[in-house]
């Protein structure tokens, strides 16, 4: 399965460069001579493709790639994604995981007397400032938001698809109301992002 590290937003200068969100916590895969594959919407095969440059606006960063010389070349490349094969992924900590590695596992809670699966670990939501959120699907089809916080000591078990965590009593209806009023699911304005 291919890791993504970067995803091209639009064009970023005249010489085709483009913008990207940052898909990684390893800025050394953007560096100069650096080998990714470009993945575009569509296109079963990633193709290679060398870093000749790269550096950080605001949140995210302007790559130039080998072959892209114009905003006429760049322009096709929105939302294609730079990815990497997995044996190129990084090595990481113990007790760490790359987020598509825990998307599909059941969230256990092992602060529970009864039924101790949550749900499945849909998605991630990183947050620079902050605590990263489980997006989890319950079984009833209802989604929670949990912070994945070190407080609530994460066990990762990738072979048994399994993250485990000793949940705080009432944290699934907050962040269940939490998750429905920020996605839209009730009526009202809806924050700016």
């Amino acid at each position: 399965m291919w890791t993504i590290i970067a995803r091209i937003v639009k064009p970023q200068g005249r010489r085709g460069e483009v913008l990207a969100e940052i898909h990684t916590d390893f800025p050394e895969r953007y560096q100069q001579g650096s080998t990714a594959f470009l993945q575009r919407a569509g296109s079963p095969v990633p193709l290679p493709v060398t870093i000749e440059g790269s550096w950080l606006h605001k949140d995210r960063i302007v790559l130039k790639l080998s072959g892209i010389d114009s905003i006429s070349d760049a322009e096709p490349l929105r939302g294609a994604q730079l990815v990497i094969p997995p044996e190129d992924r990084m090595a990481l900590d113990a007790g760490a995981a790359y987020i598509q590695d825990i998307c599909g596992c059941d969230l256990v809670d092992l602060a529970t007397d009864g039924s101790p699966v949550v749900g499945i670990i849909q998605d991630v939501i990183q947050q620079p400032e902050t605590i990263d959120l489980l997006v989890v699907t319950a079984p009833d089809g209802s989604e929670h938001w949990i912070p994945f916080a070190a407080a609530y000591r994460p066990q990762i078990d990738l072979a048994a698809r399994r993250v485990s965590l000793y949940l705080p009593a009432g944290i699934l209806a907050i962040n269940a109301t939490s998750a429905a009023r920020d996605t839209g699911d009730t009526e009202g304005p809806l924050p700016q992002s």
